[in-house]
């Protein structure tokens, strides 16, 4: 019988991943900006946005509209990447403060984590995981702490409105999705990257839009596409993807165009747009959000407050307009928008993304 000792096991060689990362985690070196800065700088002089962040749209005019000051009370409604905020709290100091809203449990503590590290402490910003729909009940829990310094001139108990609910000076909701949402494909939200079919802000509660499409019926989604995003080839469309499992974005993105074989790339690539945001806006009730929000808007604010939102589709767009004209015709607000602003040449040149944006800003009557 031999001494010798048993050979070693074999181990295989590691597998040669490529030249070129694939995850999107690995892709992108302005995912870690601290350490490729140079390359951060070189994506914004091209006039892209990071991968991972996002850039705030129309920050000179909303600052111009919103006018902040220090004491006020402010509420950021979709907080995103804070870039808006950043810019309020700045202008609430001393005495103010700003209470950031989003209902993206992945992206809120990443937004907090930037916003504390900025020196912007608990006394002047407070964050809190929540649909702008649910304003009302979040001011009326800052109203029930006596050491949150809310320096609210009155307390709502007419009308209708919600007794109780303390008001804030400043109301700013950005409607649009972020770029941290859309350049992740695991949320499923673009077709840049192929992902899974989700879609949800937050991705907790609710069915993803791949369940979605396997239940809804074509009717139904032929109404959908219309209603939800102005969608031209809605009734050829939705015989082909109703009821239909598509796991993935690009799935449902070839079966489009495969739908749709005259179209060129450019009409082809708007109608994807358009069918991935009306699903977007179904999974995640959109409108009745919005129309809640509106509805009680007006109870939370101060006389004299003031509201700016920024919409990115027609839908939302008119659901703010006629809102604000309502508001202004029944004296709840003393001035609104005559016309919509949009970004200018010199922002969609910067940034892209800003190009469907549409602001539109009220004045609380006193």
């Amino acid at each position: 019988m031999s001494d010798s000792p048993s050979p070693a096991p074999h181990k295989r060689r590691p597998r040669y991943s490529g030249k070129n990362p694939r995850r999107f985690e690995d892709k992108y070196k302005e995912q870690n900006p601290e350490r490729y800065a140079e390359t951060v700088e070189k994506v914004l002089a091209s006039g892209k946005t990071p991968a991972g962040t996002h850039r705030p749209i129309m920050v000179g005019e909303i600052l111009e509209l919103l006018a902040p000051k220090p004491g006020e009370v402010a509420v950021d409604c979709t907080l995103g990447y804070g870039g808006h905020a950043q810019e309020i709290l700045s202008r609430l100091v001393p005495g103010g403060k700003l209470i950031g809203l989003d209902a993206d449990p992945i992206e809120l503590p990443k937004v907090e984590a930037r916003v504390r590290a900025l020196g912007f402490g608990p006394d002047i910003f407070t964050a809190r995981r929540c649909n702008f729909a649910g304003l009302p009940r979040v001011l009326a829990e800052f109203s029930s702490l006596s050491a949150t310094g809310l320096p609210c001139a009155r307390t709502v108990a007419a009308g209708g409105e919600r007794a109780g609910v303390k008001c804030a000076d400043i109301i700013l909701a950005d409607l649009g999705v972020s770029s941290m949402q859309i350049d992740d494909p695991a949320r499923g939200f673009s077709v840049k990257f192929d992902g899974p079919l989700d879609m949800r802000m937050n991705p907790q509660r609710g069915q993803p839009a791949s369940a979605l499409l396997a239940k809804i019926s074509p009717n139904a989604l032929a109404t959908l596409l219309v209603e939800y995003a102005d969608e031209p080839h809605a009734s050829t469309l939705a015989p082909a993807l109703a009821g239909k499992d598509f796991a993935t974005t690009k799935s449902l993105a070839n079966a489009i165009r495969a739908m749709l074989p005259r179209l060129n790339k450019e009409d082809g690539d708007l109608s994807i747009r358009r069918v991935f945001q009306a699903l977007r806006i179904a999974v995640n009730d959109e409108f009745s959000a919005l129309d809640t929000f509106l509805r009680n808007l007006p109870a939370c604010l101060n006389p004299g407050g003031r509201v700016a939102i920024l919409a990115f589709h027609s839908g939302e767009d008119r659901r703010v307009k006629k809102s604000f004209e309502t508001g202004l015709r029944d004296g709840i607000y003393s001035d609104i928008a005559r016309e919509v602003l949009r970004p200018s040449p010199a922002e969609r040149n910067a940034n892209p993304r800003s190009a469907p944006a549409k602001l539109r800003w009220a004045r609380r009557a006193a």
